[in-house]
């Protein structure tokens, strides 16, 4: 049976979703570094961090393989440090 998990619901274009982290995936304390492979507007990622931060642990930085600039995902997102391998700006 799976331990308990904490987890956060989040808006999409088309609808609701929810993610489930276990509570102890990650020490108190802990430094992450978050990694997608795409951030369009941003709502996964923020519901990442909002888990990883709940925990105690800490958000060093988020990187991307693709970004969608245009829908100014990384508005959204707690972290400063934010890298994406390429970056599409218009539609």
């Amino acid at each position: 049976m799976p331990y308990e998990t904490a987890s956060v619901s989040y808006e999409l274009e088309y609808g609701i979703d929810e993610l489930h982290m276990h509570v102890d995936a990650l020490a108190s304390g802990a430094r992450v570094l978050l990694h997608d492979d795409l951030i369009a507007t941003g709502g996964t990622m923020a519901a990442i961090e909002e888990l990883v931060t709940g925990s105690g642990a800490e958000v060093v930085g988020v990187s991307f393989l693709m970004e969608l600039d245009f829908l100014d995902g990384r508005a959204r997102l707690r972290s400063p440090n934010v890298f994406s391998l390429i970056r599409f700006e218009t539609a």
